[in-house]
């Protein structure tokens, strides 16, 4: 009974605003131009507005993995996914290659690619913007070599696809830079805690992501990782 609750929560771990591997972060303080939150917010809607109006087509290999350990069993899958975005239909996925336990195939792995079609549908429902989150500048830092401002975010709503911890924005493109959160809804009684990190890197002129990792503690023991890898990705016109 406990093993199949453990499996259901792994479903926490499927959130697709962001969450990862994390760059290498210089200890010292960067000092970029004096701006407040508010400012620094509405550069990156500026930002992610200019994007979402230059960028037509992207494909990419995402490769995705879960591994659940607990004192029932330790079991894990992967699965090679082919991503293909175009602007005027929207997001596709064809998976050409899976292993591993069906469970965490069809439970999880699968299940986040469809959660990410939901989240697709209604954009400004997961945007960071001030309609969904409360920010607060918590200071400067150095990330990969560039400066970047540090903020707070608060989630207006307990949605889940909304987060809350900080994130870091590049203080010279206002874009996105790393996510290090947790959901703004717990999923489940059985789960104590979910932390997800994530983090964006540039091809050519855009920011996308780059390593999302996400590791769920379960209440009756164990622990479950999700890490979606999305490869290099081919922009097109």
């Amino acid at each position: 009974m406990y093993f199949h609750r453990g499996i259901g929560i792994l479903l926490s771990v499927v959130l697709i605003p962001v969450a990862a591997g994390v760059r290498a972060e210089d200890t010292a303080t960067a000092s970029p131009s004096a701006l407040s939150a508010a400012q620094i917010v509405e550069h990156l809607q500026l930002h992610n507005r200019a994007r979402t109006e230059a960028l037509k087509h992207y494909e990419s290999l995402r490769r995705y993995s879960v591994e659940y350990r607990g004192f029932a069993a330790d079991i894990a899958a992967k699965m090679d996914v082919e991503a293909d975005y175009d602007a005027a239909t929207g997001k596709s996925f064809r998976i050409v290659s899976q292993s591993g336990s069906k469970l965490l195939l069809e439970k999880v792995l699968k299940r986040a690619i469809d959660s990410e079609r939901e989240a697709a549908r209604d954009k400004g429902a997961t945007a960071l913007t001030p309609a969904n989150y409360r920010f607060h500048l918590a200071g400067n830092a150095m990330l990969a070599g560039r400066p970047a401002y540090i903020l707070d975010v608060e989630p207006l709503t307990a949605s889940k696809f909304l987060y809350r911890g900080k994130i870091w924005v590049d203080a010279e493109e206002f874009a996105l830079e790393k996510v290090e959160a947790e959901p703004a809804k717990n999923p489940s009684f059985w789960i104590s805690r979910t932390s997800i990190h994530q983090t964006y890197a540039k091809t050519g002129d855009f920011w996308l992501p780059e390593r999302n990792r996400s590791e769920t503690k379960v209440r009756i023991g164990g622990s479950a990782v999700l890490t979606i890898d999305y490869g290099s990705y081919r922009i097109g016109p």
